[in-house]
């Protein structure tokens, strides 16, 4: 594997985001578009005409891309045009409730829906001004992961390669069995639509909450998780609190969906594990690697995960030791896939 180690790092990092990041972030373009159902879809792109490789970015849940600011300069800084929406519900996207912390989405295939448009319009109008005339690269995250893949199965062949981060392809439910949960959460969904014309909150979730950083799960990394931690205080817009039960049961039918369209696959996928994950289900994502290697033996090399021990959910905000590999496998895994 290449190391690059031209990435930013935690040595001086608020400095560095501040003085360099931030400075960068001012030459990004912001865009919108209309997703199914007439949603505003509000994405941002940056790109040089010397830079010959497209990449999209599809961020996982209650994410935006103003927390992806990091990311997204470190690979323009490989040569990568870059193209990153905020998913319909969330971040500076058009929320759908009226409670704008609900985490709620009439069918889940509309996020595919709408990535699919991104990439066909957006990305396709930038192809005639002569950058990155060839098919764009896939940088998926959780959630987005699960949106990826069932766009890849909508609509096959609309990008080189992807590379899925810690991927939703199934919600880790803990030692609850998948049938039971499966079945909680429809018995749910029935008593709320019987009962009340408005989404509930799944059990336990609720509005917007800051947590302690030594309470969460999602990364190691203290000076990111502060970053991120400060940019959703100082815009409150882009907060976004627990998932609805009508989101869970969606989630549910995506995974179901997933595994039975996986033979429609025709691109080539890598997945990133996180050792240490708890957020979602790293045995589906083996399952499907699994899956995915039967059908097409060049895809999920050794019929697995890529797994990077010790890390938790999020890959591309953790500690450098875990971020560092993280990213020279993306950049290993699209250069085996280089069109140009």
């Amino acid at each position: 594997m290449p190391d690059r180690k031209n990435f930013s790092q935690e040595s001086k990092f608020k400095k560095h985001y501040q003085d360099v990041i931030e400075k960068w972030w001012q030459q990004v373009n912001l865009g919108e578009f209309t997703g199914v159902d007439n949603i505003r879809i509000n994405y941002a792109y940056f790109t040089q005409k010397e830079n010959k490789r497209g990449l999209v970015i599809s961020p996982g849940r209650c994410e935006s891309f103003l927390k992806y600011k990091e990311l997204c300069y470190d690979f323009s800084r490989q040569g990568y045009n870059i193209y990153i929406l905020d998913h319909r519900g969330q971040g500076t996207s058009q929320r759908i409730l009226s409670n704008k912390h609900k985490g709620y989405v009439q069918h889940f295939d509309h996020y595919a829906q709408d990535l699919h448009t991104f990439i066909s319009t957006v990305i396709n109008s930038k192809k005639k001004q002569n950058v990155a005339s060839k098919p764009p690269y896939l940088l998926a995250h959780s959630m987005g992961g699960a949106i990826a893949i069932r766009m890849l199965e909508l609509y096959p062949k609309s990008v080189c390669a992807a590379l899925l981060s810690s991927p939703m392809v199934a919600i880790n439910s803990g030692r609850i069995p998948s049938w039971l949960t499966g079945f909680l959460v429809k018995s749910a969904q029935s008593i709320n639509e019987l009962m009340d014309k408005e989404f509930w909150y799944f059990f336990g979730q609720k509005d917007y909450q800051t947590t302690l950083f030594s309470e969460n799960n999602l990364m190691q990394s203290e000076a990111r998780y502060q970053q991120f931690i400060d940019l959703y205080q100082s815009q409150p817009e882009i907060q976004l609190g627990g998932v609805t039960i009508h989101w869970l049961n969606e989630a549910i039918k995506a995974e179901k969906a997933i595994f039975k369209s996986v033979s429609n696959l025709k691109t080539p996928i890598r997945i990133l594990q996180a050792g240490n994950d708890t957020i979602v289900d790293n045995n589906a994502q083996r399952a499907f690697c699994k899956k995915l290697h039967q059908s097409k033996s060049q895809y999920c090399p050794d019929e697995k995960p890529v797994v990077i021990n010790g890390a938790r959910h999020e890959l591309f905000f953790e500690q450098d030791q875990y971020r560092n590999k993280a990213l020279n496998y993306c950049l290993e895994w699209f250069d085996q896939y280089d069109l140009h």
